[in-house]
């Protein structure tokens, strides 16, 4: 198949997910064209059967604000005919799901049809969708789309209930590439790969997100400082968003700046996650986590809280900790916890690997989307 996949490029979940998908599907030999502002930055511009499309937007002195929408929209037309694209795939609601829904209307004025899959993240049902401004546009474009999908029965469930959506949507999870994310199979070289951050044989906590408010990554600093009061601990924190300099500044005040890796966003994090004994995750809301999916195929069991679809991924005292989101002294004991008990903490390591291996690997879950795929050109020609 021939297929656009339009998301944002940047640092979060929904790009993630649709930039891996793209590489998935490409290295199962269909062939896969982004559409965007920019390059998704998990593509590294050698990726077999992958091809970026920029989406220009002039910037004329009429528009206190740039049409992009309008722009995708053209450019998603154009790829599409001049490529002979079997459909379109866009992740996140707003503006991508509308931009393909024009764009499939101006190639049917020609006579081509072009189907489009809508997948739902998150923020884009359960924040942005909702405020007025764009709620109804984003509900009529999820119920025009041809495919809808959404990353956790959570998450479908609010569609729902708040949009008040008739449709089907089909949930297909997050997934990970458990031969790319995997623990060292060498306990030496881990060891040694650890002193970089841990000189002293200290524990290692881990957290990645986008630094915004929802992920609450003053929580981990704070989560983090109870941890290292009873427990020689070191924290990696991978990525950059508002929040960094509170996070930051906090550290400091809390006189445990030293204990602190701030890396900032990094491309390699397959490379950072198995050095870690714990994922900390206390976010406000999470319509999956994959964060904490990732850590889970390196061996890395999660702190988090029992929000959204985390509980859909994280089982409770088996694969990872659940915990009422701001239950900070909870969230630092049971780290405690498990730090201090070597042989609970490698029996949970153990079988979040295995969860991830055996539910949410991308050899599982790419191929939901094929067939999903294949059932709506089939549907639709």
């Amino acid at each position: 198949m021939r297929i656009g996949i339009t998301c944002y490029p940047t640092y979060g979940g929904s790009g993630v997910v649709a930039t891996e998908l793209g590489i998935e599907l490409a290295a199962s030999g269909h062939e896969i064209h982004f559409i965007s502002y920019s390059q998704p930055f998990r593509l590294n511009g050698r990726n077999e059967g992958i091809f970026y499309h920029e989406v220009p937007v002039s910037n004329y002195p009429l528009f206190e604000f740039p049409p992009y929408d309008l722009a995708l929209a053209s450019r998603m037309a154009e790829v599409a005919e001049f490529n002979e694209l079997d459909l379109l795939h866009v992740h996140y609601a707003i503006p991508h799901s509308v931009s393909a829904l024009l764009a499939r209307q101006m190639l049917k004025s020609r006579g081509r049809n072009l189907p489009f899959v809508t997948t739902l993240h998150g923020t884009d049902i359960t924040l942005v969708g909702l405020d007025r401004s764009y709620l109804p546009i984003t509900r009529y474009a999820i119920q025009e789309s041809d495919g809808v999908t959404s990353i956790s029965n959570y998450l479908r469930e609010k569609t729902i209930e708040d949009f008040g959506i008739v449709r089907p949507i089909e949930v297909i999870p997050n997934f990970v590439n458990c031969d790319v994310y995997m623990p060292f199979s060498d306990e030496a070289v881990r060891a040694e790969a650890r002193r970089r951050f841990a000189p002293h044989g200290e524990a290692i906590l881990i957290h990645l997100s986008n630094f915004r408010p929802v992920k609450r990554v003053v929580d981990v600093v704070k989560t983090f400082a109870r941890v290292a009061e009873q427990v020689p601990a070191q924290l990696i924190l991978v990525g950059d968003g508002p929040d960094r300099s509170a996070a930051e500044w906090l550290a400091h005040d809390l006189k445990i700046h030293g204990r602190i890796h701030f890396l900032g966003k990094q491309e390699r994090v397959n490379e950072l996650l198995p050095l870690a004994d714990l994922m900390l995750m206390p976010s406000e809301l999470e319509s999956f986590g994959l964060a904490a999916l990732e850590a889970m195929a390196c061996k890395v069991p999660s702190i988090a809280t029992r929000v959204g679809g985390v509980p859909e991924l994280i089982d409770d005292g088996v694969t990872g900790l659940l915990y009422p989101v701001a239950a900070l002294d909870a969230m630092a004991d049971g780290a405690i916890g498990l730090l201090r008990d070597r042989n609970r903490l490698e029996v949970m390591r153990d079988s979040a690997r295995k969860a991830a291996r055996t539910r949410f690997c991308s050899t599982k879950i790419v191929p939901l989307y094929v067939a999903y795929y294949e059932r709506l050109i089939g549907l639709s020609s």
